[in-house]
């Protein structure tokens, strides 16, 4: 019930907040997935108490009239923030901006808003002209920490905290830094041709092992190619991803089925969707002791029926749904899987291949398995056994055809 009311709340404040002028047309420019932080990646309440919080994100297509979206979905009590502004960052090795770029948001014309708990909230537009793949650099100053942070642990980008309101300073000098996000969830664009794809994923889409501040994700990949494609310049590719995440079960974040609304459907401009998630419903499932050949079974029944609602989903509301296997995870030292492990993986694979169940496929697990050994990634792409290297995360941008993002999604 709280969940279920948590995200009508959020349904209903986006429909109501930042309304467009009339002609314009919103599309999704970046996001990042929420969740509540474990305790290690959440911050200090000192750290948050009459603070600056100044955070990076990369806007992944042109635009030259924004909005913000800041994010209580798990606070709860109302948040405040006192003030905020937008810039572009002018170094990425440090917190400074480029002043002459520098715009305060506004709520409803205030400088100031109250978040509710469980919402999200737009700011006002901004009129910022920025190109593709520009680093933007959001600051906030909240006079109470939150009750409850939301966040995005895997940031793979620096964040800044200094106490005191420092939203309007070029640069926060003598700031914390931390390498995660804070409730911050989307940016949105005017955008008269502009559309956006969502990744759904778990800690391979987020790009485990990617160090902060490179945007080396296979997703940053993909918008590269997109950003070089005629005709797919101006689709942003929304990263979805969260560590841990499940098709059925939460882990560190609600699972997929769960976050599917706020996540891939309310996003405007969403054309499509990928889908790359369940190697973690496969390994957690004999992690910790083995199972009856029928709990396996059970696990592969579930997983497919989950695919089946998200793709439902997805074409009902005239977003084309992607599929993508599973890669190999067979020299995981986290989940060392077995040989029924491996046959589950399969199956769910078949299934995803199987014309009709997805409207297109992207066969990660044939582009990363190793040859020799089919149940591995190939040495050179593989970091740890269960995530890709550096060199995989590229080789799985160049695995997607482009052609799948090209076509329309299907008619309602």
């Amino acid at each position: 019930m709280v969940r279920l009311v948590r995200w009508l709340a959020l349904a209903l404040l986006l429909g109501a907040a930042a309304e467009a002028k009339p002609g314009e047309r919103w599309v999704a420019a970046w996001g990042t997935s929420q969740q509540i932080p474990e305790p290690a990646n959440a911050l200090p309440g000192e750290d948050l108490t009459d603070a600056t919080l100044r955070q990076v994100v990369r806007i992944q297509v042109p635009a030259g009239r924004l909005r913000v979206r800041f994010s209580n979905a798990f606070g709860t009590a109302p948040l405040r923030i006192g003030a905020a502004t937008i810039a572009r960052s002018a170094d990425l090795a440090t917190s400074r901006v480029d002043t002459a770029t520098l715009k305060p948001l506004r709520f409803g014309g205030a400088a100031a808003v109250t978040i509710p708990a469980g919402a999200d909230y737009w700011s006002d537009a901004v009129d910022l002209p920025v190109p593709a793949g520009a680093d933007l650099a959001i600051s906030i100053h909240l006079p109470e920490a939150p009750t409850q942070q939301t966040a995005h642990p895997g940031s793979r980008a620096t964040s800044y905290t200094l106490r005191g309101d420092h939203t309007g300073d070029t640069e926060l000098v003598g700031a914390k830094t931390v390498v995660h996000w804070y409730q911050l969830a989307g940016i949105e664009a005017v955008s008269p041709r502009g559309s956006a794809v969502v990744v759904l994923g778990d800690s391979i889409t987020d790009g485990s092992g990617v160090q902060p501040d490179t945007n080396q994700r296979w997703t940053d990949g993909l918008q590269l190619r997109l950003r070089a494609t005629p005709g797919l310049k101006e689709m942003a590719v929304l990263n979805a991803g969260l560590g841990g995440n499940r098709l059925l079960n939460d882990g560190l974040g609600p699972n997929a089925l769960a976050r599917f609304d706020c996540d891939v459907l309310s996003p405007p401009g969403v054309t499509h969707l990928i889908i790359l998630e369940g190697v973690n419903d496969l390994g957690t499932l004999t992690r910790d002791a083995p199972v009856s050949p029928e709990a396996h079974a059970a696990l592969v029944a579930r997983m497919i029926d989950a695919y089946r609602q998200m793709v439902a989903r997805a074409r009902a509301h005239g977003i084309k749904a992607i599929g993508a296997t599973i890669l190999p995870y067979g020299a995981s030292a986290y989940y060392h899987p077995d040989a029924q492990n491996e046959a589950d993986r399969q199956a769910v694979n078949k299934w995803i291949r199987t014309p009709g169940n997805f409207d297109g496929v992207i066969d990660f697990d044939a582009a990363l398995h190793d040859p020799a050994q089919p149940t591995r990634l190939r040495k050179d792409y593989d970091n740890d056994g269960l995530h890709p290297s550096i060199a995989g995360y590229r080789a799985m941008a160049d695995a997607v055809p482009l052609a799948l993002l090209k076509s329309p999604p299907p008619r309602n």
